[in-house]
């Protein structure tokens, strides 16, 4: 079963204590269990609902709305590429193609060994600095394929 560590309990009782409303600091809680567990499933919506005091069906909807929350297992890298207007207008779709092709994945795969899994994304909210990816929590902004690259490089 899944449990958050002693000191991810106390931080959950502190938030749970700051905020009046029981749905308050459900996106705190919903990092801390993709930091602790890597991802959210069915036993993690249902182990948050218990300690946040929020229904799961409210959890999950929270959890599902956002992309920011892993809902399945992910390489280590996980590539999150905005797909918006402004980053496809500024090339994105190449980008994409380019690490489709250097990876031999399609957006939402995870390469054999479990290193990079590509996810396109609906905003990064980045426009002024399109195209934009995060890998794990890191930004990248004014992308083009020589930086993806030196990128994708860095990583290995």
């Amino acid at each position: 079963m899944k449990k958050f560590s002693e000191e991810k309990l106390k931080e959950v009782e502190r938030l749970k204590a700051r905020y009046p409303e029981r749905q308050a600091p459900l996106l705190m809680i919903l990092h801390m269990a993709c930091d602790e567990f890597g991802y959210l499933d069915d036993e993690a919506y249902s182990y948050i609902s218990e300690l946040s005091g929020v229904p799961k069906s409210k959890v999950y909807s929270v959890a599902t709305f956002y992309s920011m929350y892993n809902q399945k297992p992910y390489g280590r890298y996980h590539l999150q590429l905005c797909k918006n207007v402004s980053c496809m207008l500024a090339g994105a779709d190449d980008i994409v193609k380019y690490i489709c092709d250097k990876l031999n994945i399609s957006p939402g795969e995870t390469t054999p060994d479990n290193r990079f899994t590509l996810s396109l994304v609906e905003c990064l909210g980045s426009c002024g600095k399109a195209p934009a990816m995060i890998i794990n929590k890191e930004y990248y902004e004014n992308l083009d394929i020589e930086k993806v690259d030196k990128i994708l490089a860095g990583l290995k």
